[in-house]
């Protein structure tokens, strides 16, 4: 009795939708004939033409102004091993940075580059001084926040030759700063420390919004950290053979995407990177 019952309601609401559909294609057919014909004359849509995304426009930027200074371009592979990533670059083994809350290990020993610095070690190893090289490339890190993404691009610098010095370094930088924020913005120097550079120290620049006086941006400091850097430590060099007496270097290292947010005043890293058309149309 039940499969009966449940049979006739099927073939209610079969025959209740044909009766819908009949009368819904009737409609549709009258306003068809109603619709204006069809201008096949008119231009069709054409569809938007893409461009460089703006981390790739400031790269190309960094390196055409580093060509001008002589610097070559060089490239590495994203994963690496602990040796190129960490060892060859004086980094001991219990240092902070190789632990997993900061690194992406693949397997024990390899990693995802924390930094392009090992392609300074692989550039060293094939070619004896002097040696003038920038780096464009993916990083990776275990952070994220509205500064910080898990991957990111960054742009290192190595110079070896003889008599290279730290004005040599600052000269570098500060061309290269007024170059990117105009001439007009001040930087300072201070002591840091790095592993594989010594001396080290961080860049600032002058903020470019409030024009040092102090604002959100800047943390009211007046004062925007932009890289690191610093002469190239002996030991790299011990792990290169090049010859400490006789070579000296400096290194420096920064993020694109940082360059880009403090050039175009854009308030998190995010927006880079979300692929929402209309912010990107912008650049």
């Amino acid at each position: 009795m039940l499969g009966q019952a449940a049979n006739k309601v099927k073939a209610a609401l079969s025959k209740a939708l044909e009766a819908k559909k009949a009368t819904l294609d009737g409609a549709e057919d009258g306003k068809v004939g109603e619709r204006a014909p069809v201008d096949l004359s008119l231009p069709g849509r054409r569809p938007p033409v893409g461009h460089s995304h703006i981390v790739a426009q400031v790269a190309e930027e960094l390196v055409d102004i580093f060509a001008e200074l002589g610097f070559q371009v060089a490239q590495g592979p994203d994963i690496e091993t602990e040796y190129y990533n960490f060892d060859s670059l004086n980094t001991p083994s219990d240092h902070p940075a190789r632990d997993s809350h900061d690194t992406f290990y693949v397997k024990p020993g390899v990693v995802l580059r924390t930094h392009t610095s090992p392609v300074q070690m692989r550039v060293m190893e094939k070619i004896k001084p002097p040696v003038a090289v920038v780096v464009p490339g993916r990083v990776y890190r275990v952070d994220y926040d509205a500064s910080h993404s898990p991957m990111f691009y960054q742009f290192e610098g190595l110079l070896v030759d003889e008599g290279v010095s730290f004005a040599d370094l600052k000269g570098t930088l500060n061309h290269f700063i007024h170059k990117v924020f105009g001439a007009k913005v001040k930087t300072r120097f201070r002591p840091h420390f790095f592993p594989f550079t010594e001396p080290s120290a961080e860049v600032d620049i002058s903020c470019s919004v409030c024009s040092g006086s102090g604002c959100r941006l800047c943390k009211h400091s007046g004062w925007i950290e932009i890289l690191g850097c610093g002469m190239v430590h002996p030991n790299v060099f011990g792990y290169a053979e090049y010859d400490t007496e006789k070579y000296t270097g400096f290194a420096f290292g920064m993020g694109v995407d940082r360059i880009a947010m403090l050039r175009h005043t854009i308030p998190t890293i995010h927006h880079v990177y979300d692929n929402d058309v209309r912010f990107l149309e912008q650049f």
